[in-house]
């Protein structure tokens, strides 16, 4: 058994690997001493970008007791439909569900367009077995062992080495989906089975997760196999999960898919942390990077999760941070499309990546409209390799303006403009569609763009605190150094409120901890330090979809109804004394938070002198000389009236001419924003 995690007697570092840049931020054995780089990502060669991480912060690997590695490997295949060919054998008669899918037209007035998106297995892929459990997990028809001795034959003859297992109801018994797994993986190297991965009711759902997770084997247990092969014996590797918390590798081998939000999950779970440090109840995160918007609500510390995501197109259904996710970033190229100006969701990509980064962009970005409106320095080098070429962005936008017939500045001010209305849209309906009101948020912007944009995107939202961390460009690889491990899992219950039944639901509640739990223990946790915690799902009889009860009663069967009305009337306006079932159980077994607090910086009360003065033209139009700041040189709890440019070595923040800003003492900006009366 390994040490327990909280022991630390080397470096912690998160390393977050993009699209563009792998982000890291170190942590010293005694919790007191932060480092933060940034290097290229080498999508090829990702564990090329770990070594390269480690040395950037001045490190060696035998330095290094323990990595938290997000990484969007999952997440970019599944965007990108690079799926390894897998076999999916489902009950008799249901093989053609993968393509059945809900029936729904993705675009319903374009018939120009395909309906929906093409099944994930072909059809010369699809076995079936003469079996059948029925939902009251009784066995109608047994699985015989012919029929297991058929379809292995059949799968062999296709070639293929991954195979994903969906029988009917297995969610309610799995006796031959355990059966199937038990033979196919003496024969293949890759099988995922649906009651392993996705417990539930929902058929459709279920079968897409399973085999988007048995896709995704081959390449998560290479890439941490090569990791085991690089890294010394004393220093432990974990991964950042969906449900923001980090997982063994020994787990995501089995279950690849719990990476399928790792990114974005990073920098939730490190804006949770920071709200429950300086006392916030509601956040809203502002993650921009260069290709997408990336926003999660973060009510009383805690984030909002999802159980059922469309990633790409595909259906997943697993526990998730709810992340909107909009095509607006730094590299969203601007274009007019019947004479109006579009920003997104097309991207320029890292390669060639907008015009601005020197490497043969020719498109209009966002990216470029921020260096002719004075946002970004155009003397800096990105993330310590790319250097603006200013030149190359200004003739991009000079096309675009033609076509507009404005002046060139104006046309950048038009896509900053559009892109802020964008990404308000993605901030309203985040928060409107989940029954609250985005007033009583602050916004906490991080990524490599969101402190540029903040605060006009506040304003035009009502909202009137941001907060910028400190490691803002690198706040995901902040969410992995200081994760918890935690493993979650929803599974289907079906219990009526009018025939409750107590010590059922206890048992089963009991059992679901005490599986979840054996990771962590197995992690060196000891078992009565984990914390176990619930979420329920409840819908009226009838209704196609439940909400979601954090905490919820379970032991008491009036108090759980009284929850269910209340986040009924909360999300629709109203509440009936209808029945109610209880669908759904998430339970989550986390180890104890770590306790390393926010870091502290030494305090100033020394006005920071500008290094410098830039023109700047900001979302009004007006522009102004506006004085640039070191962040570092920021004196502590001191109030300053925009216009601001403040610059550190990864990020730019700007304040407008009626924002206040602020620097708290553990290094973090706060912006108070001004609202139009």
């Amino acid at each position: 058994m390994n040490a327990p995690v909280l022991l630390q007697s080397g470096w912690r570092l998160g390393i977050d690997i993009g699209g563009t840049f792998t982000d890291v931020v170190a942590v010293s054995p005694d919790g007191v001493q932060r480092r933060s780089a940034k290097v290229p990502s080498k999508p090829h060669l990702p564990v090329q970008a770990i070594v390269e991480s480690i040395a950037a912060v001045g490190l060696d690997w035998d330095e290094v007791q323990e990595i938290v590695h997000g990484t969007t490997i999952v997440t970019n295949d599944i965007v990108e439909n690079k799926f390894r060919p897998c076999a999916l054998i489902t009950t008799q008669g249901y093989a053609d569900t993968i393509e059945v899918g809900r029936l729904s037209r993705r675009y319903l007035y374009r018939l120009d367009l395909e309906p929906k998106v093409r099944p994930l297995v072909p059809r010369e892929l699809r076995f079936d077995v003469d079996e059948r459990i029925l939902a009251d997990a009784s066995v109608h028809t047994a699985l015989q062992g012919e029929q297991i001795d058929r379809v292995i034959a059949q799968i062999q003859a296709s070639g293929v080495d991954t195979v994903a297992v969906c029988l009917m109801h297995a969610f309610r018994n799995p006796a031959h989906e355990i059966a199937l797994g038990h033979r196919l993986r003496a024969v293949f190297p890759y099988v995922s089975l649906s009651h392993e991965i996705s417990p539930e009711i929902r058929e459709f759902e279920r079968m897409s997760s399973t085999v988007l997770n048995a896709m995704m084997l081959a390449k998560i247990k290479s890439h941490l196999g090569k990791i085991e092969e690089r890294k010394p014996q004393g220093s432990r590797i974990y991964m950042m999960h969906s449900a923001s918390g980090m997982a063994t590798p020994a787990l995501i081998q089995e279950r690849p898919l719990m990476l399928a939000m790792s990114g974005p999950a990073a920098g939730v779970a490190a804006t949770c942390q920071l709200a429950r440090d300086l006392g916030m109840r509601n956040a809203l995160t502002f993650d921009m990077g260069g290709t997408t918007t990336d926003v999660c609500l973060i009510v009383d510390g805690h984030a909002d999760i999802a159980a059922n995501r469309d990633l790409g197109g595909q259906k997943v259904r697993l526990p998730m941070v709810a992340v909107d996710s909009i095509g607006a970033g730094g590299g969203s190229i601007a274009r007019l499309v019947s004479g109006a100006l579009e920003v997104g969701p097309q991207s320029a990509g890292s390669s060639p990546g907008p015009a601005c980064y020197g490497k043969g962009g020719e498109l209009p970005t966002v990216a470029d409209s921020d260096v002719l409106l004075g946002y970004l320095n155009p003397d800096r080098t990105l993330g310590g390799s790319v250097r603006i070429a200013p030149d190359q962005a200004e003739a991009a936008i000079a096309e675009l303006a033609r076509g507009l017939d404005f002046p060139t500045v104006d046309a950048a001010l038009g896509i900053a403009r559009v892109v802020h209305a964008t990404m308000a849209r993605c901030l309203r309906r985040a928060t409107v569609e989940r029954g609250v009101d985005i007033r009583d948020f602050d916004l906490v912007a991080f990524g490599g763009a969101g402190p540029m944009h903040a605060a006009e995107v506040a304003r035009l939202c009502g909202i009137r605190k941001i907060i910028v961390p400190m490691f803002s460009s690198g706040f995901s690889a902040l969410g992995c150094v200081d994760a918890t491990m935690n493993f979650s899992r929803q599974f289907t219950m079906d219990m009526r409120s009018t025939a409750w039944d107590t010590d059922r639901l206890a048992s089963l509640l009991a059992a679901e901890a005490e599986e979840l739990a054996l990771p962590l223990v197995n992690a060196g946790h000891a078992r009565a330090d984990l914390v176990v915690t619930r979420t329920a799902g409840i819908r009226y009889s009838g209704q196609s979809s439940e909400i979601s009860i954090l905490d919820a009663a379970f032991d008491d069967v009036a108090a759980l109804g009284r929850q269910f009305t209340q986040a009924h009337e909360q999300l629709y306006g109203y509440a009936t004394q209808e029945p109610w079932e209880l669908v759904t159980v998430r339970t989550e077994v986390s180890a104890p938070v770590r306790q390393s607090g926010p870091a502290s910086l030494p305090a100033t009360t020394d006005r920071a002198q500008p290094v410098a003065h830039r023109r700047v033209t900001f979302e009004n139009g007006v522009s102004a000389d506006t004085p640039v700041l070191r962040r570092g040189d920021l004196p502590t709890e001191i109030r300053q009236q925009g216009p601001l440019v403040i610059e550190d070595d990864w990020s730019t923040v700007i304040v407008p001419p009626q924002d206040v800003l602020w620097a708290d003492p553990h290094g973090n900006l706060h912006i108070e924003v001004e609202l139009p009366q």
